[in-house]
């Protein structure tokens, strides 16, 4: 690990104040960031650790949905009454992440700021059509994840919340790669207000949406709807857990399963 500045603020103005002048990173969890900075694959001058900033773990419900703190850790998302309630399927994601240890220390931010390209949230995120809130604006789900590893964020700009609106239907099904409990296809289903939304992960080299299945689900919400279309395998990825074209075809599989739960809620 190369050297660098460790600052712990306990406000947000604190945090962009530290943020400014030096190649900084926020670190949110750290269960990411952390590993690669040890691993000598990525190096700052300066870290800027949020987790003494208590107002962004809040967890707020409305008339519209669910707004989650960026600093709210995977195992306070799985556990939230308000969560639970209005967006059930993204309790049960935050539930399904890594292990006990990664649960406790990570954070929805984080996860969806690093945007690895088999993390869970993204496709939760672009299901549920949510909306990034930051220091400085906020961002669609649809602009959010740009490329593998990137984002729409601009340098030094903080995550503060993700908002998601309530779901008629929702559900999110992974198949885990089982070394990692990564997905090697995560899918997310949601049936909202402005219709059916289908967020996939672990396929390509960012979450994006299925719009094939979202157009055959919009006309007949069943597992056998999404089972049956035939994904593309454009850009998908291949490696040594699985070709382009079993990839391709697991989406379908893994989205019907996903429709299936929603279903039975």
């Amino acid at each position: 690990m190369y050297a660098f500045e460790y600052q712990r603020p306990t406000s947000r103005d604190a945090a962009k104040s530290a943020a400014a002048g030096a190649d900084t990173r926020y670190l949110a969890g750290g269960q990411s960031l952390i590993q690669a900075m040890r691993l000598r694959l990525s190096q700052s001058e300066r870290l800027v650790d949020l987790g003494a900033i208590a107002d962004l773990k809040a967890i707020k419900a409305d008339g519209n949905g669910v707004t989650i703190g960026a600093m709210a850790t995977h195992a306070s998302v799985a556990s939230n009454a308000d969560v639970k309630r209005i967006a059930p399927a993204i309790a049960e994601l935050a539930g399904g992440i890594g292990d006990p240890m990664v649960r406790n220390m990570g954070t929805i931010g984080g996860s969806i700021a690093n945007a690895d390209p088999a993390a869970c949230y993204p496709a939760g995120v672009l299901a549920f059509n949510a909306t990034i809130h930051t220091d400085r604006r906020t961002i669609a789900a649809d602009d959010f994840f740009t490329g593998l590893w990137e984002t729409a964020l601009q340098p030094g700009e903080l995550i503060t919340a993700i908002a998601f609106p309530a779901a008629q239907k929702a559900a999110y099904v992974k198949y885990k790669q089982q070394a990692s409990r990564f997905a090697l296809i995560g899918v997310c289903v949601a049936q909202t207000a402005g219709g059916v939304r289908v967020g996939v992960t672990g396929a390509k080299g960012h979450a994006f949406r299925a719009t094939e299945i979202e157009n055959a689900l919009a006309k007949s919400f069943t597992p056998e709807a999404a089972k049956a279309v035939k994904m593309p395998t454009t850009d998908i990825n291949a490696d040594l857990h699985g070709s382009a074209e079993y990839r391709a075809a697991m989406i379908g599989v893994i989205a019907s399963r996903a429709v299936a739960a929603a279903l039975a809620r």
